[in-house]
């Protein structure tokens, strides 16, 4: 299963989230980001007829992100809340396939993780 990370601004819109997940030039089979920025993602979801979890705090700072934002490790406690929300909602083992893009107005950052267990949902 891949799928897509989300870290966004409250002030990223439906254009944003779909631009910077166009940047990674993947399809995802599901949608993953902070769990209290889930609502604000919500809507792309439903758009693409996909799952979308909601991953926690605890979930986020776990993982090991290949790119560094100072901000997100500053508020979240991650180098990068979309590579972060990826990789936990892809589950154990899990692996980065795109590391995070961002829009083009630098409003929402996506990246794709597969999940270790090709088929299985986490």
């Amino acid at each position: 299963m891949i799928v897509a990370g989300f870290g966004f601004s409250t002030r990223a819109t439906l254009a944003s989230l779909r631009d910077a997940l166009a940047q990674t030039g993947g399809t995802p089979e599901a949608l993953a980001t902070a769990h209290d920025k889930a609502a604000q993602l919500a809507p792309l979801a439903d758009d693409l007829g996909l799952p979308l979890r909601r991953v926690s705090a605890e979930a986020l700072t776990a993982q090991d992100t290949t790119t560094r934002s100072a901000a997100s490790q500053t508020t979240r406690g991650t180098g990068s809340v979309a590579e972060a929300a990826a990789l936990a909602a892809a589950g154990p083992g899990a692996r980065l396939i795109a590391p995070r893009t961002f829009s083009s107005d630098r409003l929402a950052t996506c990246a794709l993780a597969r999940s270790s267990a090709q088929g299985k949902t986490p």
